[in-house]
Protein backbone atom coordinates (compact mmCIF):
# COMPACT_ATOMS: atom_id res chain seq x y z
CA UNK A 1 0.00 0.00 0.00
CA UNK A 2 1.11 3.53 -1.07
CA UNK A 3 1.68 6.09 1.90
CA UNK A 4 -1.37 8.69 1.54
CA UNK A 5 -0.36 12.40 0.92
CA UNK A 6 -0.40 14.50 3.83
CA UNK A 7 -0.55 12.04 6.36
CA UNK A 8 2.24 12.24 7.91
CA UNK A 9 1.73 16.29 8.99
CA UNK A 10 -1.44 15.19 10.41
CA UNK A 11 0.18 12.00 12.76
CA UNK A 12 3.32 14.67 13.70
CA UNK A 13 1.42 15.66 16.11
CA UNK A 14 0.29 12.13 17.91
CA UNK A 15 -2.83 14.30 20.17
CA UNK A 16 -4.06 14.68 17.00
CA UNK A 17 -5.28 10.88 16.21
CA UNK A 18 -7.68 8.58 18.96
CA UNK A 19 -5.90 5.14 18.64
CA UNK A 20 -8.96 4.17 20.40
CA UNK A 21 -11.16 4.77 17.65
CA UNK A 22 -11.52 2.49 14.37
CA UNK A 23 -12.15 5.52 12.29
CA UNK A 24 -8.36 6.74 12.62
CA UNK A 25 -7.31 3.72 10.90
CA UNK A 26 -10.08 3.85 8.55
CA UNK A 27 -9.38 7.54 7.64
CA UNK A 28 -5.30 7.24 7.73
CA UNK A 29 -2.73 5.42 5.90
CA UNK A 30 -1.07 2.67 8.74
CA UNK A 31 2.39 3.34 7.22
CA UNK A 32 2.23 7.00 6.60
CA UNK A 33 0.47 7.52 10.03
CA UNK A 34 2.87 5.41 11.96
CA UNK A 35 6.50 7.10 10.73
CA UNK A 36 5.96 10.37 12.92
CA UNK A 37 5.51 8.21 16.00
CA UNK A 38 8.57 6.02 15.36
CA UNK A 39 10.42 9.01 14.59
CA UNK A 40 9.83 11.80 17.40
CA UNK A 41 7.49 9.40 19.66
CA UNK A 42 8.83 6.21 19.86
CA UNK A 43 6.81 5.72 23.09
CA UNK A 44 3.99 7.60 23.92
CA UNK A 45 1.36 8.48 26.72
CA UNK A 46 -2.07 8.13 24.63
CA UNK A 47 -4.30 10.27 26.73
CA UNK A 48 -7.83 9.29 28.17
CA UNK A 49 -10.39 8.78 25.62
CA UNK A 50 -14.31 9.37 26.36
CA UNK A 51 -13.95 8.21 29.98
CA UNK A 52 -11.83 5.26 29.62
CA UNK A 53 -8.11 5.02 30.76
CA UNK A 54 -5.09 6.42 28.70
CA UNK A 55 -2.06 3.45 27.77
CA UNK A 56 1.23 3.82 26.53
CA UNK A 57 1.78 3.25 22.74
CA UNK A 58 5.10 1.15 21.65
CA UNK A 59 5.95 1.68 17.92
CA UNK A 60 9.80 0.68 17.71
CA UNK A 61 10.75 -2.80 16.81
CA UNK A 62 13.16 -3.23 19.99
CA UNK A 63 10.58 -2.17 22.53
CA UNK A 64 7.77 -4.09 20.92
CA UNK A 65 9.84 -7.39 20.75
CA UNK A 66 11.61 -6.72 24.36
CA UNK A 67 7.36 -6.42 25.90
CA UNK A 68 5.90 -9.51 24.20
CA UNK A 69 9.37 -11.75 25.54
CA UNK A 70 8.61 -10.28 29.44
CA UNK A 71 6.26 -12.12 30.77
CA UNK A 72 7.42 -11.43 34.44
CA UNK A 73 6.65 -8.13 34.38
CA UNK A 74 3.48 -7.68 31.94
CA UNK A 75 0.51 -9.91 31.98
CA UNK A 76 -2.21 -10.71 29.12
CA UNK A 77 -4.23 -12.12 32.13
CA UNK A 78 -6.65 -8.26 31.94
CA UNK A 79 -6.76 -8.71 28.57
CA UNK A 80 -4.47 -8.55 25.00
CA UNK A 81 -6.64 -6.45 22.90
CA UNK A 82 -6.66 -2.26 23.70
CA UNK A 83 -10.76 -2.28 23.44
CA UNK A 84 -10.71 -5.03 26.53
CA UNK A 85 -8.08 -3.36 28.41
CA UNK A 86 -10.02 -0.33 28.55
CA UNK A 87 -13.03 -1.94 29.90
CA UNK A 88 -10.46 -3.52 32.51
CA UNK A 89 -11.10 -6.91 32.45
CA UNK A 90 -11.32 -10.17 30.02
CA UNK A 91 -14.28 -12.06 31.19
CA UNK A 92 -12.06 -15.36 29.47
CA UNK A 93 -8.95 -14.50 31.69
CA UNK A 94 -7.56 -17.79 33.08
CA UNK A 95 -9.69 -19.78 30.56
CA UNK A 96 -8.75 -18.89 26.96
CA UNK A 97 -4.70 -19.04 26.59
CA UNK A 98 -4.27 -15.33 24.80
CA UNK A 99 -5.54 -14.29 28.07
CA UNK A 100 -3.81 -16.65 30.60
CA UNK A 101 0.12 -16.46 31.74
CA UNK A 102 2.15 -18.75 33.84
CA UNK A 103 2.12 -22.43 34.57
CA UNK A 104 -1.68 -22.84 33.26
CA UNK A 105 -0.40 -21.29 30.32
CA UNK A 106 2.56 -23.72 29.38
CA UNK A 107 0.78 -26.63 30.43
CA UNK A 108 -2.54 -25.86 28.01
CA UNK A 109 -0.40 -24.58 25.19
CA UNK A 110 1.67 -27.88 25.64
CA UNK A 111 -1.21 -29.98 25.29
CA UNK A 112 -2.65 -27.75 22.07
CA UNK A 113 0.37 -27.51 20.67
CA UNK A 114 0.23 -31.73 19.68
CA UNK A 115 -2.62 -30.69 17.39
CA UNK A 116 -0.53 -28.23 15.89
CA UNK A 117 2.37 -30.34 14.98
CA UNK A 118 3.08 -30.60 11.14
CA UNK A 119 2.89 -34.28 11.51
CA UNK A 120 -0.96 -34.06 12.80
CA UNK A 121 -1.44 -31.51 10.38
CA UNK A 122 -0.62 -33.36 7.16
CA UNK A 123 -4.42 -33.80 5.98
CA UNK A 124 -5.43 -30.44 6.59
CA UNK A 125 -2.28 -28.85 4.81
CA UNK A 126 -3.56 -31.32 1.99
CA UNK A 127 -6.91 -29.88 1.94
CA UNK A 128 -5.42 -26.43 1.81
CA UNK A 129 -3.78 -26.85 -1.18
CA UNK A 130 -6.59 -28.73 -2.78
CA UNK A 131 -9.39 -26.42 -1.50
CA UNK A 132 -7.07 -23.08 -2.23
CA UNK A 133 -6.12 -24.39 -6.04
CA UNK A 134 -9.84 -25.09 -6.74
CA UNK A 135 -10.82 -21.86 -5.52
CA UNK A 136 -8.59 -19.81 -7.76
CA UNK A 137 -9.25 -21.86 -10.87
CA UNK A 138 -13.11 -20.98 -9.94
CA UNK A 139 -11.79 -17.25 -9.25
CA UNK A 140 -9.71 -17.29 -12.76
CA UNK A 141 -12.82 -18.17 -14.93
CA UNK A 142 -15.14 -16.05 -13.91
CA UNK A 143 -12.14 -12.85 -14.72
CA UNK A 144 -13.91 -10.66 -12.47
CA UNK A 145 -14.89 -11.20 -8.96
CA UNK A 146 -14.60 -9.70 -5.20
CA UNK A 147 -11.24 -11.63 -4.26
CA UNK A 148 -12.62 -10.93 -0.32
CA UNK A 149 -15.80 -12.97 -0.93
CA UNK A 150 -15.10 -15.44 -3.36
CA UNK A 151 -11.64 -16.32 -2.42
CA UNK A 152 -10.31 -14.87 0.80
CA UNK A 153 -13.46 -15.48 2.67
CA UNK A 154 -13.56 -19.47 2.19
CA UNK A 155 -10.09 -20.55 3.03
CA UNK A 156 -9.30 -20.63 6.35
CA UNK A 157 -12.84 -21.25 7.85
CA UNK A 158 -12.91 -24.46 6.00
CA UNK A 159 -8.95 -24.86 7.46
CA UNK A 160 -10.69 -24.63 10.83
CA UNK A 161 -13.09 -26.41 10.14
CA UNK A 162 -11.44 -29.54 9.34
CA UNK A 163 -9.28 -28.90 12.75
CA UNK A 164 -12.30 -29.06 14.79
CA UNK A 165 -15.00 -31.38 12.69
CA UNK A 166 -17.22 -28.52 12.35
CA UNK A 167 -19.42 -29.66 9.71
CA UNK A 168 -19.76 -28.29 6.46
CA UNK A 169 -23.29 -26.83 6.33
CA UNK A 170 -22.40 -24.85 9.50
CA UNK A 171 -19.55 -23.03 8.34
CA UNK A 172 -20.96 -20.33 6.32
CA UNK A 173 -22.68 -19.45 9.09
CA UNK A 174 -19.40 -19.67 11.39
CA UNK A 175 -17.95 -17.20 8.67
CA UNK A 176 -20.27 -14.87 8.56
CA UNK A 177 -20.41 -14.73 12.43
CA UNK A 178 -16.52 -14.40 12.63
CA UNK A 179 -16.71 -11.39 10.64
CA UNK A 180 -18.84 -9.17 12.60
CA UNK A 181 -16.29 -9.87 16.24
CA UNK A 182 -13.32 -7.89 16.32
CA UNK A 183 -14.46 -5.48 12.79
CA UNK A 184 -16.74 -3.91 11.75
CA UNK A 185 -17.61 -3.22 7.89
CA UNK A 186 -18.09 0.24 8.08
CA UNK A 187 -18.88 2.74 10.95
CA UNK A 188 -22.28 2.32 10.64
CA UNK A 189 -22.42 -1.17 11.48
CA UNK A 190 -23.63 -1.33 15.24
CA UNK A 191 -20.90 -2.47 17.94
CA UNK A 192 -23.62 -4.58 19.09
CA UNK A 193 -23.56 -7.04 16.21
CA UNK A 194 -20.35 -7.64 17.60
CA UNK A 195 -20.90 -9.11 20.81
CA UNK A 196 -23.95 -11.22 19.50
CA UNK A 197 -21.35 -12.33 16.74
CA UNK A 198 -19.29 -13.85 19.56
CA UNK A 199 -22.11 -14.79 21.36
CA UNK A 200 -22.90 -16.71 18.59
CA UNK A 201 -19.84 -18.96 18.00
CA UNK A 202 -19.43 -19.27 22.00
CA UNK A 203 -22.74 -21.05 21.77
CA UNK A 204 -22.32 -22.69 18.72
CA UNK A 205 -19.15 -24.28 20.21
CA UNK A 206 -20.37 -25.18 23.18
CA UNK A 207 -22.84 -27.22 21.41
CA UNK A 208 -20.31 -29.06 19.80
CA UNK A 209 -18.00 -29.58 22.86
CA UNK A 210 -21.42 -31.46 24.25
CA UNK A 211 -21.52 -33.66 21.12
CA UNK A 212 -17.58 -34.65 21.42
CA UNK A 213 -18.21 -35.47 25.24
CA UNK A 214 -20.84 -38.09 24.02
CA UNK A 215 -18.88 -39.26 20.85
CA UNK A 216 -15.11 -37.88 20.39
CA UNK A 217 -13.38 -38.23 17.04
CA UNK A 218 -9.93 -37.33 15.60
CA UNK A 219 -10.08 -33.49 15.59
CA UNK A 220 -9.14 -30.29 17.57
CA UNK A 221 -12.30 -30.14 20.08
CA UNK A 222 -11.93 -34.07 20.53
CA UNK A 223 -8.92 -33.47 21.94
CA UNK A 224 -9.48 -30.58 24.20
CA UNK A 225 -12.42 -32.66 25.70
CA UNK A 226 -10.92 -35.60 26.86
CA UNK A 227 -7.57 -34.24 27.86
CA UNK A 228 -6.31 -33.39 31.51
CA UNK A 229 -3.64 -31.29 33.09
CA UNK A 230 -2.41 -32.90 36.16
CA UNK A 231 -4.97 -35.73 36.07
CA UNK A 232 -8.28 -32.95 36.02
CA UNK A 233 -10.41 -32.31 32.42
CA UNK A 234 -10.65 -29.14 31.45
CA UNK A 235 -13.35 -27.41 31.93
CA UNK A 236 -16.08 -26.64 29.43
CA UNK A 237 -15.55 -23.26 29.35
CA UNK A 238 -12.12 -23.44 28.52
CA UNK A 239 -12.28 -26.01 25.83
CA UNK A 240 -15.40 -23.64 24.17
CA UNK A 241 -12.97 -20.67 24.50
CA UNK A 242 -9.94 -22.02 23.19
CA UNK A 243 -11.43 -22.96 20.28
CA UNK A 244 -13.35 -19.54 20.07
CA UNK A 245 -9.35 -18.12 20.10
CA UNK A 246 -8.77 -20.37 17.06
CA UNK A 247 -11.53 -19.29 14.96
CA UNK A 248 -11.43 -15.78 15.70
CA UNK A 249 -7.47 -15.57 14.78
CA UNK A 250 -7.00 -18.33 12.21
CA UNK A 251 -9.99 -16.98 10.07
CA UNK A 252 -9.10 -13.17 10.17
CA UNK A 253 -5.40 -13.30 9.84
CA UNK A 254 -5.28 -15.66 6.85
CA UNK A 255 -8.72 -13.83 4.91
CA UNK A 256 -6.77 -10.37 5.50
CA UNK A 257 -3.28 -12.04 4.10
CA UNK A 258 -4.80 -13.31 1.33
CA UNK A 259 -6.56 -9.90 0.49
CA UNK A 260 -3.33 -8.00 1.02
CA UNK A 261 -1.61 -10.49 -1.69
CA UNK A 262 -3.52 -9.78 -4.55
CA UNK A 263 -3.50 -5.39 -3.70
CA UNK A 264 0.18 -5.76 -3.07
CA UNK A 265 0.52 -7.61 -6.25
CA UNK A 266 -1.70 -5.59 -8.29
CA UNK A 267 0.53 -2.40 -6.80
CA UNK A 268 3.46 -3.57 -7.61
CA UNK A 269 3.64 -5.55 -10.94
CA UNK A 270 7.06 -6.08 -11.00
CA UNK A 271 7.15 -7.97 -7.57
CA UNK A 272 4.76 -10.16 -9.77
CA UNK A 273 6.41 -11.04 -12.37
CA UNK A 274 9.63 -12.24 -9.83
CA UNK A 275 7.27 -14.66 -8.04
CA UNK A 276 5.73 -15.57 -11.09
CA UNK A 277 8.93 -16.33 -13.32
CA UNK A 278 10.09 -18.29 -10.16
CA UNK A 279 12.88 -15.72 -9.58
CA UNK A 280 12.47 -15.54 -5.64
CA UNK A 281 10.54 -18.61 -3.60
CA UNK A 282 7.36 -18.60 -2.29
CA UNK A 283 8.71 -19.11 1.46
CA UNK A 284 10.56 -15.57 0.72
CA UNK A 285 7.28 -13.60 -0.92
CA UNK A 286 5.10 -14.93 1.83
CA UNK A 287 7.06 -13.86 4.96
CA UNK A 288 7.39 -10.43 3.14
CA UNK A 289 3.27 -10.46 2.50
CA UNK A 290 2.82 -11.42 6.36
CA UNK A 291 5.00 -8.38 6.84
CA UNK A 292 3.41 -5.90 4.31
CA UNK A 293 0.28 -7.06 5.52
CA UNK A 294 0.44 -7.43 9.37
CA UNK A 295 -3.18 -8.05 9.55
CA UNK A 296 -3.26 -7.74 13.67
CA UNK A 297 -2.37 -4.43 14.11
CA UNK A 298 -1.85 -5.07 17.66
CA UNK A 299 -1.81 -6.67 20.89
CA UNK A 300 -1.63 -4.75 24.99
CA UNK A 301 -0.45 -6.28 28.23
CA UNK A 302 -0.77 -4.57 31.63
CA UNK A 303 2.25 -4.13 33.59
CA UNK A 304 2.63 -6.17 36.86
CA UNK A 305 5.62 -3.04 37.94
CA UNK A 306 7.03 -0.54 37.48
CA UNK A 307 8.73 -0.96 34.51
CA UNK A 308 11.36 1.98 32.68
CA UNK A 309 11.73 2.06 28.90
CA UNK A 310 13.46 4.59 27.16
CA UNK A 311 13.62 7.68 29.31
CA UNK A 312 9.96 6.62 30.50
CA UNK A 313 8.59 5.03 33.80
CA UNK A 314 5.62 2.65 33.22
CA UNK A 315 3.57 2.40 36.25
CA UNK A 316 2.24 -0.94 37.87
CA UNK A 317 -1.24 -1.65 36.61
CA UNK A 318 -1.01 0.75 33.47
CA UNK A 319 -2.01 -0.27 29.89
CA UNK A 320 0.93 -1.00 26.93
CA UNK A 321 -0.05 -1.34 23.14
CA UNK A 322 2.26 -3.12 21.25
CA UNK A 323 1.58 -1.83 17.65
CA UNK A 324 2.82 -4.69 14.89
CA UNK A 325 1.80 -2.42 12.59
CA UNK A 326 4.72 -0.10 13.08
CA UNK A 327 7.65 -2.19 14.08
CA UNK A 328 7.26 -4.09 11.14
CA UNK A 329 7.98 -1.11 9.55
CA UNK A 330 10.84 0.30 11.87
CA UNK A 331 13.50 1.79 9.42
CA UNK A 332 16.04 0.64 12.14
CA UNK A 333 15.24 -2.99 11.34
CA UNK A 334 14.39 -3.15 8.00
CA UNK A 335 16.20 -1.92 5.32
CA UNK A 336 14.01 0.52 2.93
CA UNK A 337 10.60 -0.95 4.91
CA UNK A 338 8.18 0.91 2.39
CA UNK A 339 9.46 -0.74 -0.56
CA UNK A 340 7.47 -4.29 -1.55
CA UNK A 341 9.93 -6.53 -1.77
CA UNK A 342 9.58 -10.56 -2.32
CA UNK A 343 12.96 -10.99 -2.05
CA UNK A 344 13.50 -9.52 1.53
CA UNK A 345 16.13 -10.97 3.99
CA UNK A 346 16.26 -10.91 6.66
CA UNK A 347 12.94 -10.71 7.36
CA UNK A 348 12.13 -11.00 11.26
CA UNK A 349 8.52 -9.50 11.09
CA UNK A 350 6.43 -9.88 14.70
CA UNK A 351 3.10 -10.60 12.67
CA UNK A 352 2.45 -13.35 14.58
CA UNK A 353 3.62 -11.89 17.86
CA UNK A 354 6.84 -13.14 19.61
CA UNK A 355 8.03 -14.89 23.19
CA UNK A 356 5.26 -17.06 25.14
CA UNK A 357 2.19 -15.72 23.46
CA UNK A 358 3.36 -16.07 19.74
CA UNK A 359 0.86 -17.23 17.64
CA UNK A 360 -0.16 -21.11 17.81
CA UNK A 361 -1.33 -21.07 14.34
CA UNK A 362 1.66 -19.44 12.91
CA UNK A 363 2.58 -22.33 10.78
CA UNK A 364 -0.84 -22.77 9.47
CA UNK A 365 -1.18 -18.69 8.57
CA UNK A 366 2.06 -19.46 6.39
CA UNK A 367 0.33 -22.86 4.54
CA UNK A 368 -2.26 -20.42 3.27
CA UNK A 369 -0.55 -18.11 2.14
CA UNK A 370 1.89 -20.53 0.28
CA UNK A 371 -1.20 -22.23 -1.18
CA UNK A 372 -2.47 -19.13 -2.23
CA UNK A 373 0.94 -17.58 -3.70
CA UNK A 374 1.71 -21.09 -5.22
CA UNK A 375 -1.81 -21.03 -7.31
CA UNK A 376 -1.99 -17.47 -8.48
CA UNK A 377 1.49 -18.25 -10.01
CA UNK A 378 0.30 -21.49 -11.52
CA UNK A 379 -3.58 -20.31 -12.75
CA UNK A 380 -2.84 -16.56 -12.89
CA UNK A 381 -1.14 -14.33 -15.15
CA UNK A 382 -1.39 -10.87 -14.10
CA UNK A 383 -3.73 -9.27 -11.16
CA UNK A 384 -6.05 -6.14 -11.39
CA UNK A 385 -7.65 -4.38 -7.93
CA UNK A 386 -10.57 -2.88 -10.08
CA UNK A 387 -11.19 0.16 -8.00
CA UNK A 388 -10.14 1.42 -4.01
CA UNK A 389 -11.38 -1.92 -1.97
CA UNK A 390 -13.32 -1.33 1.25
CA UNK A 391 -11.25 -1.26 4.32
CA UNK A 392 -12.58 -3.31 7.86
CA UNK A 393 -13.68 -0.60 10.39
CA UNK A 394 -11.28 -1.55 13.52
CA UNK A 395 -8.29 -0.73 15.53
CA UNK A 396 -7.31 -4.33 15.64
CA UNK A 397 -8.11 -6.30 12.33
CA UNK A 398 -6.04 -4.38 9.33
CA UNK A 399 -7.53 -6.03 6.56
CA UNK A 400 -10.75 -5.35 3.75
CA UNK A 401 -14.43 -6.06 3.45
CA UNK A 402 -14.32 -6.06 -0.10
CA UNK A 403 -12.02 -6.11 -3.18
CA UNK A 404 -13.08 -6.25 -6.81
CA UNK A 405 -10.21 -7.51 -8.43
CA UNK A 406 -9.32 -9.49 -12.41
CA UNK A 407 -7.30 -12.42 -12.57
CA UNK A 408 -6.25 -12.94 -16.29
CA UNK A 409 -5.82 -16.41 -16.83
CA UNK A 410 -1.88 -17.84 -17.59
Amino acid sequence: MAVAAGTEATAADPAALDLTDPQTFFDNDPHGMWRPYREHNPLYWHPPKDGGPGFWVFTKYDDVMAAYRDNKRYTSEQGNVLATLLKGEDSASGKMLAVTDGPRHREVRNLMMKSFSPRVLAPVVANVKERTDRLVARAVEKGELDFVADVADRIPIHTIGDLMGIPDADRENVVDWNAQTLARHNPEDSEMESVVARNEIVHYIATLVAERRKDPGDDVLSTLAGATIGGVPLSDDEIVLQSYSLILGGDESSRASAAGTVLAFSEYPAQWARLKSGEVSLDSAAEELLRWTTPTMHFGRRALEDVEVRDKTIKKGEIITLWNSSANFDEDVFDDPYAFDVARSPNKHVSFGHGPHFCLGAYLGRVHLKAMLEALREKVSSIEVLDEPTRLFSNFGQGYSSMRARLTPA
